[in-house]
């Protein structure tokens, strides 16, 4: 069995993942599968508007709360709950206090969407 094989097969304590890194708004990966990453952020304050024009995304909350806003209403995101914002929908993540939250993303989504800016990650960490 290559090592890549074994890593494969290893089980993922988000907890204990979450612990390696402090900064907000920069996901890591932690999981490939099928042509989706799995990836594990922190965030706090507001992130930018955006939308991703052929990905859906999920987010499902580990810690905390999120309030994601979309331009017509807004929905709380609390621990424990999963939300999926469809594919060109434009959508800002805004968490008050820090959150913690495991994302489910194709791997050519971008952090940012089609806005860009300082904020999007095009080279993610894996951990």
């Amino acid at each position: 069995m290559s090592a890549e094989q074994s890593a494969h097969q290893s089980a993922i304590n988000p907890a204990q993942k979450l612990e390696l890194f402090a900064d907000h708004w920069n996901p890591r990966i932690v999981a490939e599968l099928n042509g989706q990453q799995i990836k594990l952020a922190k965030l706090k304050g507001a992130f930018v508007w955006h939308a991703h024009e052929h990905e859906d995304e999920a987010f499902l909350i580990l810690h905390g709360e999120l309030r994601m806003q979309f331009r017509d209403r807004e929905v709380c995101v609390c621990e424990g709950e999963l939300i999926v914002v469809p594919r060109g929908v434009e959508h800002r993540p805004v968490a008050d206090a820090e959150c913690h939250v495991l994302l489910f993303e194709p791997t050519s989504t971008v952090n940012t969407g089609t806005t860009g800016g300082d904020r999007t990650r095009n080279q993610l960490e894996r951990l």
